[in-house]
C-alpha cells in the first residue's frame, strides 16, 4: 500500500518533457507577442496570441493521450496561460489603442483602467480553475476561458489592424482606422472579455462533444466556415470569439424567461383549477 501511494505521489509531482515542452513553446509565443506589441508590429503580435491559443489546446492533450498528467504541468500551465492570455493581451490593446491618449484620457485612466481589469480578472479566472480542478461539471466552464478572452481582445486588434481595412479594400471604401479611432470600443470589449472570465456564467466547454456522424448541412457550414476563414482570418476569429463570449449570458437571459413563462403558466392552471373547484 504504501510503495503504490508513494509511486502515485511521483506521478503526480513527476516534471513530463513532452506535454511541457507545448507549454514552453505557449509561453515563449505569449512573451514574443508582448514584445511584438512594445515595438508597434500589432498584427504579427494579436496573431501570436492564436498561435499560443493552439499550443496551450495541445499541451493537455498530449498529457491525455501519453498518460502524462501531473500536478506540475497544471500549475506551469497555468502560469504560462498568465502570459500568453493574461499579460499579452492586455499590453498588445494598451499600446494599440490606449496608448498616448488625450489629457482627459489620461487623468481617468481609461486605458490603464480597461487593461489592469483585464490582466487581473485573467489571473483570478485562472486561480479559480485551479482550485475547481475535479470539481466541476466538464460539460461548462465556468466563466469565460482565457483564452476566448485573448482571443476576443487579439482578435479585435488583429481585425482593426488589418482585417477592416482589406474588406474596405475590397468594397472600395476607406476604412483606415487606428486604435486611437476605436478606442470607446476597445474600451468596452476589453472590460467586457475581463469581466466574463470571474463571472459565474456556464460556457459549454466541448469537452463532451462526439463528433461520429454529423448531417450533409453540418459539413456545408463547415466548409463555409474554412472558406471565410481563409479570407479574412481576423474578422472571422474575433466574431466566432465574441459570439462564443456572448452565449452564456444569451443562454442566461432565455433560460430565465422560459422558467419565468412556466412559472406564469403553472400559475394560471392552478388558479383555473381553484376556480373550477369553487364553481362546482
Amino acid at each position: 500500500m504504501n510503495n503504490k501511494k508513494i509511486k502515485s505521489n511521483l506521478s503526480k509531482n513527476a516534471i513530463y518533457i513532452l506535454p511541457n515542452l507545448f507549454t514552453t513553446a505557449s509561453l515563449m509565443t505569449g512573451f514574443s507577442s508582448i514584445l511584438l506589441a512594445l515595438e508597434g508590429r500589432y498584427a504579427s503580435a494579436a496573431v501570436l496570441i492564436f498561435v499560443s491559443m493552439v499550443l496551450d489546446g495541445m499541451d493537455g492533450r498530449v498529457a491525455r493521450w501519453t498518460n502524462t498528467q501531473s500536478s506540475f504541468g497544471e500549475q506551469y500551465d497555468s502560469l504560462a496561460d498568465m502570459v500568453a492570455f493574461g499579460a499579452a493581451p492586455a499590453i498588445l490593446v494598451y499600446m494599440w489603442s490606449f496608448q498616448g491618449l488625450g489629457e482627459v484620457s489620461k487623468v481617468l485612466g481609461i486605458g490603464w483602467f480597461a487593461s489592469f481589469v483585464y490582466l487581473a480578472c485573467a489571473a483570478l479566472r485562472l486561480a479559480r480553475f485551479n482550485v475547481q480542478i475535479g470539481s466541476v461539471d466538464k460539460r461548462y466552464f465556468v466563466g469565460l476561458p482565457s483564452p476566448t478572452a485573448a482571443a476576443i481582445v487579439a482578435g479585435a486588434v488583429w481585425a482593426g489592424e488589418i482585417g477592416i481595412k482589406k474588406i474596405g479594400a475590397a468594397f472600395g471604401v476607406d476604412l483606415s482606422y487606428t486604435g486611437h479611432d476605436l478606442t470607446g470600443l476597445m474600451v468596452i470589449i476589453t472590460l467586457y472579455a475581463g469581466l466574463m472570465m470571474v463571472s459565474n456564467f456556464l460556457f459549454y466547454s466541448f469537452k463532451t462533444l462526439e463528433i461520429k456522424k454529423v448531417k450533409f448541412t453540418v459539413l456545408i457550414i463547415v466548409v463555409i466556415y474554412a472558406g471565410m476563414l481563409i479570407a479574412s482570418p481576423s474578422i472571422v476569429l474575433f466574431l466566432t470569439a465574441f459570439i462564443y463570449g456572448l452565449s452564456a449570458p444569451i443562454q442566461y437571459v432565455y433560460r430565465r424567461q422560459a422558467r419565468k413563462k412556466r412559472m406564469l403558466a403553472l400559475q394560471a392552471k392552478r388558479s383555473e383549477r381553484h376556480d373550477e373547484r369553487h364553481e362546482s
